[in-house]
């Protein structure tokens, strides 16, 4: 006869899983989570690359580059024993290393206090820890072009409008800062 119990109850395994075995729902887990991480890639402290280096995922570089680094999509890191002699642009990038060169990011630059860069900065957001050393101008507008003038519009047949006088847009030119670790203000505009 049948037994509603025995039917509701999942199959006992005939023998038990050796101590260092991995239960199969652990390892689909695994799986699953490497396909939700950002792939970065790293460049070693003894590789040095001369030319452009480009790509689409996130990068950490810790040894030499001479050329153009563009990673426009992405995050670039620049490790404390990195040298880079580039110009770089990037989404986001970090710097620990040493810099010679402009930085251009859609979204934010980072300096480190090991960081330094001598060359030009341009992002939206810029930030540079005390104890960095930045030699350069900072470029901190929203977008990559200045924004277009919106036309008039015409009035229509039969509509006044009054007319309200424009002033053309101002521009500030860009700020140039020098800091160093051995200032005690930190940075110094010119």
């Amino acid at each position: 006869m049948w037994k509603r119990d025995e039917a509701v109850r999942p199959p006992q395994p005939a023998s038990s899983p050796s101590p260092g075995a991995v239960p199969e729902t652990s390892t689909a887990r695994v799986d699953a989570s490497r396909h939700t991480e950002r792939d970065i890639v790293n460049i070693g402290k003894s590789v040095i690359i001369k030319g452009e280096l480009s790509g689409s995922e996130d990068l950490t570089i810790e040894g030499q580059v001479e050329g153009k680094i563009e990673l426009k999509q992405n995050v670039l890191t620049i490790g404390p024993n990195a040298r880079i002699k580039a110009q770089v642009f990037a989404k986001t990038v970090i710097i620990q290393g040493e810099v010679h060169g402009n930085v251009t990011a859609s979204e934010r630059v980072e300096i480190k206090d090991s960081g330094s860069v001598d060359g030009d900065v341009s992002a939206p957001r810029v930030a540079i820890s005390d104890g960095a050393h930045f030699r350069g101008s900072i470029d901190m507008q929203k977008g990559s072009q200045p924004e277009k003038a919106a036309k008039p519009e015409m009035p229509k047949a039969g509509e006044t409008r009054s007319a309200a006088p424009t002033t053309p847009p101002t521009t500030t030119p860009p700020v140039t800062v020098a800091a160093s670790a051995g200032s005690s203000s930190g940075a110094q505009v010119r």
